[in-house]
């Protein structure tokens, strides 16, 4: 980290607290509040949630603005995950003993439909000496203050990762301190990097292409990138005003990761097929997406991959005939770049509260 261009803008941020103390006095209320309300949500509160206790809960999350809709996000998870089960794992990543990077893994691996902005939030506002709030703007702050290893996406922020970049907004929170501002904890670390470290410059540096020498592999462990991509195509569908769902039955002996679906007025339904391959067999990935165009509302199939795949898969299916001229290809990383501009446009669209929430 370059420290001593985190001075000069800490020292700017104290400046600024001290010629507008009405805002910066709001603000520090405003932390005090949402820690007040999220720790009022001890693991036996917790366990107990209704549903409706549960919408109350998350959509209070900043995380949430990208959604118009929360409760039909929020009722999403709960489908998705089961709502005890849903719970029990929040209240194991909170209250939970184990090591914080243990208990970020497990949850990743249970809970679908939830991404580290949403995770680390919950956890910084309840325990916002330790945790810090991971998100894209946290991302440009720490970018720009020259953070090495970053994770550029969700899924390469693992249990490990997110503890490193705790302790990287630790260091920031002693710097306000011996600076003499009065709130240190890495919520307030959040607000800093907010009001001070969302450069321009920066902030178009996360869309450009990486050299092919500095791509990540796929890590060996595999879910996590599934995972992701799977979830977040759904969100693009859901953005596009699709009905889109993950890990669907579509025909007999076929499962697959991600559906659009739409009704067309009274003619029927059209489903477009998403199928994320990180590793595996390619002649079940076609076997599976073969037996998925024998629901006729099906009308278009896609494998998502990373390129080096997506050539392979194309190679096998040039001797399937019922599948060659049908299948479209995705790479994964242009879905990670079509996410991020509409989570952006759509959190920019919903803060104008153009409609009312529950319309």
């Amino acid at each position: 980290m370059n420290k001593d261009l985190l001075r000069k803008h800490i020292l700017k941020f104290v400046s600024d607290s001290k010629k507008n103390q009405k805002k910066f006095e709001k603000d520090f209320r405003e932390r005090e509040d949402l820690v007040n309300y999220y720790q009022s949500f001890k693991e036996e509160r917790l366990l107990s949630m209704s549903e409706e206790d549960i919408y109350e809960y998350m959509s209070k999350l900043w995380a949430m603005l990208i959604w118009g809709n929360k409760r039909y996000v929020v009722d999403k998870i709960i489908e998705d995950n089961g709502l005890q089960n849903f719970k029990k794992s929040v209240a194991h990543l909170i209250w939970g003993k184990q090591d914080i990077a243990e208990r970020w893994d497990s949850f990743r691996s249970e809970i679908k439909g939830m991404g580290p902005a949403m995770i680390s939030e919950i956890l910084c506002k309840t325990h916002p000496s330790n945790f810090m709030l991971w998100n894209r703007r946290a991302y440009v702050g720490l970018n720009y203050l020259e953070v090495k290893d970053l994770p550029r996406h969700d899924y390469q922020l693992t249990g490990e990762k997110y503890k490193y970049l705790c302790n990287v907004c630790k260091e920031i929170s002693q710097e306000l301190k011996n600076a003499g501002f009065k709130d240190t904890t890495q919520l307030a670390v959040d607000y800093f990097i907010w009001e001070q470290l969302q450069v321009e410059d920066n902030l178009s540096k996360i869309y450009r292409k990486k050299p092919e020498k500095e791509k990540a592999e796929v890590p060996e462990e595999s879910r996590f990138i599934h995972d992701d991509i799977r979830d977040k195509l759904r969100d693009i569908g859901q953005w596009l005003g699709f009905t889109a769902k993950i890990e669907q039955k579509i025909s007999e002996g076929s499962k697959v990761d991600t559906i659009w679906e739409s009704t067309i007025g009274n003619m029927g339904r059209v489903i477009y097929i998403f199928e994320v391959q990180t590793k595996g067999s390619i002649d079940s990935l076609i076997l599976n997406l073969l037996k998925s165009l024998n629901n006729p509302a099906v009308q278009g199939v896609v494998a998502v991959s990373d390129r080096d795949q997506l050539e392979m898969i194309k190679s096998h299916v040039l001797d399937v005939k019922e599948l060659k001229d049908k299948l479209k290809y995705w790479d994964y990383e242009e879905i990670l770049k079509v996410h991020d501009c509409l989570e952006f446009v759509n959190a920019s669209i919903n803060n104008l509260e153009l409609v009312p929430q529950g319309f």
